[in-house]
């Protein structure tokens, strides 16, 4: 059995749309992690994530993130 899963991190934009910030393949630990925090790291940006959905037709979990702006 395998204990990964794709992972879609996609960003929100201002205007609504969505860009796909990056994809790659999360161990279970990491998957269940998302249930402890708010915020994630990724390319040295802070993102909050908003919310997640899991798509069955493509085996991925898709987490929908806003970044986080440094004033």
């Amino acid at each position: 059995m395998d204990n990964s899963m794709g992972v879609l991190l996609l960003e929100k934009l201002p205007d609504g749309t969505l860009k796909q910030i990056e994809e790659r393949t999360w161990s279970m630990n990491m998957i269940a992690s998302l249930a402890h925090v708010n915020y994630i790291i990724v390319g040295n940006l802070e993102y909050e994530t908003v919310e997640g959905r899991l798509n069955v037709d493509q085996g991925k979990l898709e987490l929908l993130l806003v970044p986080l702006r440094s004033e």
